[in-house]
This record gives C-alpha cells, structure tokens and sequence, in this order.
C-alpha cells in the first residue's frame, strides 16, 4: 500500500518545495554556464526498478573530456576530471538537485537505493541477493546516510537490501533528515567511489 502513496508524496514533496530549488537550479545552471567548457547537464544511463533503464539528470561537475560512462572510482586520478565548481557540487551533492524532474517523471523516488549505472553488473547482481532491484531507486538512500562512498559495493547492497525489507513513510523521513545533514557536512563524500 505504501508504494502507493510513496509516489504520491514524492510529488507532493518536490512541488511544496518548489520555490527553494526552482531559484537554486537557476543559480547553479548559471554559475555552471560560466565557468567551465560544456554543456550545464550530465546526462547518463542508469538502472531503475525492475532492472530497467532510464536517463539521470545532475548538473556537469566533470570536464567534458572526461571518460563516459566510468564509475569515478575507476578513474586513475578522479580530481583530474572534476571542475572547480564541480568539487563544490559533488561535496555537497547539489550536482543531484536536476534529478527532481526524474522523480516528477516517476523514474525515481525521493528514496531508495542510489540507481546504478548501466555497467555496473556488480553492484546490480549483489542487490539483486536482497530484492533490492524490485523497489524504486531514489534520489537518496539509507546506504548513502550510512557512509556514502565510504561503502564497498557489498555493504552498500546489504543496506539497500535492508530498506527493501523495512521501507516506510517513517523510514523515508528519516533518511530525508539523515541526508540533509550528510550533505551539508559532507561525510562520507570520497572522490573515486561516487554512484
């Protein structure tokens, strides 16, 4: 049932907070714009639920000759890559706030497991152990409240394997909360192990 309303409250959500990110996004697209080479918008392929795919939306961190398609802890020197502004967008995830129009479109939910990109069988073959494949990927997730990029794919799988079996309108909220503070200190934020 709550799956259900879940979807409901998602919009809800990101249109009561509207007045908040609609200027902010603006702010960024701009500063974005303006500083570095490219285009404002980092668009990628990624699973979703039921292993199906879609396409993710963030604002550019990375410069534009940067490997596809490559998970950030695969690249040699993953610094290399990241723009100035782009080291402050990672650090404190606002390079996620585009993915508000994939939560209005239904591709993913406010929370839920981190959707994992189009190559990462690994990490989809171990959620896969926990059902974790079966429940809407999210903008953020309990394995990112837990230690973010701190966590190998074994762990992170096991956490989303646990929001699976006990998600719910109080444990959303929790996460919700956990996640605002995780982003504005920080933690857990390693560069070369981003999802």
């Amino acid at each position: 049932m709550y799956m259900y309303v879940k979807r409901i409250l998602d919009i809800l959500a990101v249109v009561m907070v509207a007045p908040l990110w609609v200027p902010l996004m603006l702010v960024l697209a701009v500063v974005v714009a303006t500083t570095s080479r490219g285009g404002v918008f980092f668009r990628q392929k990624r699973y979703k639920r039921g292993r199906r795919f879609f396409t993710i939306y963030k604002f550019r961190s990375m410069r534009v000759d940067a490997p596809k398609d490559v998970p950030t802890h695969l690249l040699k020197d993953p610094q290399a890559h990241i723009t100035g502004i782009g080291r402050f967008l990672r650090r404190t995830s606002l390079d996620e706030l585009p993915q508000v129009f994939n939560i209005l479109r239904g591709d993913i939910s406010l929370v839920g497991p981190r959707p994992a990109l189009w190559n990462q069988d690994d990490l989809i073959s171990e959620r896969e152990k926990y059902g974790a494949n079966d429940i809407p990927v999210g903008l953020t997730g309990l394995a990112q409240v837990q230690g973010r990029d701190e966590l190998p794919i074994e762990i992170k799988a096991a956490y989303d394997g646990e929001y699976a079996k006990k998600i719910s309108f109080l444990l959303d909220v929790k996460i919700l909360f956990k996640t605002v503070w995780v982003a504005i200190s920080g933690r857990g934020v390693k560069e070369g192990g981003r999802s």
